[in-house]
This record gives structure tokens, sequence and C-alpha cells, in this order.
């Protein structure tokens, strides 16, 4: 399949502020992606496929990860918020029979970030935070610095996420902790 046909792929399964953002974010992969050295064919397909499964009911999620064999540990269970990227990663192998491992894994961390990111999983961790109509306090800050630095955006964003959880009082995954400890002790060297 190529880009058009995921295209039309997802816009069936999202509503059309879901479908303008995962487009704006395969855009801005594949602004980052040229700017950063990445494969932009990767990041333009990532990018739009990142939340096909954002919108898919949670019982239909549970059921794509259990039949994809993934077992989910227990802050992922108690925070739905990250199943659609673990579910979404699962469905674009299972269904759409996409066996790229950087792109399954762009779309399974975008949300979560982890230690180890690829260059890809880094350029759709930020796309998602900088598309065109994102407009959340700081996204301005976010942008800069995804045009100046990807590790420092890396940083902001894993800071973000973390911080936006724990004022919530919600659990964090390993995952971004691992993610932000790794960026942070790198680039302090």
């Amino acid at each position: 399949m190529d880009f058009e046909e995921y295209k039309q792929i997802i816009k069936k399964r999202m509503g059309k502020k879901r479908f303008i953002h995962s487009v704006n974010v395969s855009k801005e992969a594949v602004k980052l992606a040229e700017k950063y050295g990445a494969d932009v064919e990767k990041a333009q397909i990532a990018g739009i496929l990142h939340d096909i499964t954002k919108e898919t009911p949670p019982e239909e999620q549970l059921k794509i990860m259990s039949d994809n064999g993934i077992i989910l540990d227990n802050v992922q269970k108690s925070s739905q918020k990250l199943w659609h990227a673990v579910s979404g990663s699962a469905y674009v192998k299972s269904v759409l029979g996409i066996t790229d491992e950087d792109i399954l894994n762009a779309i399974r961390y975008h949300t979560s970030g982890r230690a180890n990111m690829s260059l890809l999983e880094k350029v759709i961790f930020i796309a998602d935070f900088t598309g065109e109509e994102r407009d959340y306090d700081g996204v301005d800050i976010m942008r800069e610095k995804a045009y100046r630095n990807l590790e420092e955006a890396m940083a902001f964003g894993l800071a973000f996420t973390i911080s936006d959880l724990a004022k919530r009082n919600l659990p964090i995954h390993k995952d971004a902790l691992e993610a932000y400890n790794e960026i942070i002790i790198k680039n302090s060297n």
C-alpha cells in the first residue's frame, strides 16, 4: 500500500478532527525527517498511521492487543491513553501488513517514548507534539526547539508529559521516565 491508501484507511477510522491531526503529524514528520536525516517515506507513513486506533473502543483495543500476544503492565492497564499506541502498532502489523520495525516502534512509542529511541521514533514523538493544529501552552516553545535541536525537543516534550501526568495524579509509565533520564544524562556530559 502507499501513503494515499493509508490516508483513506485512517479517514474511515476516525473523526474529522483526529484525521486532520494525523495528516498534520505526517506533514510535520516529513519536515523533521528532512531536517534530521530520517527516512522521509517511513516518517510520512508512521505519521499518518500513529493514531489509527485512537478512536477504537477500549474493548476492541484490548482484543487487538490480546490477539497479538501483548500483555499490558500495571501502568498500561490503568492508563487507557497509552493503549492506542500499543494497539495501533499491533493493528498496523497484523491488519495492514507493515513489518518495518522502525515504523511499528515509532507508532508504539509515540505517546510514552522509551530509552534508546531511533531517529524515526523521535521524529514521530515530536511531530505529534507540534502538528499544525496543536495549540497547548508551550507549543510555540516546542516548535522552536523541534527545529533547533531534536534532543532538546525530546527532553522538553518528555518533561511536559511527565509534569502534566504528575499534576493530574496519573501514573507515569517507566518508558517515559527512562527516555527522559537517558536524554538528560546524555546531554549533560
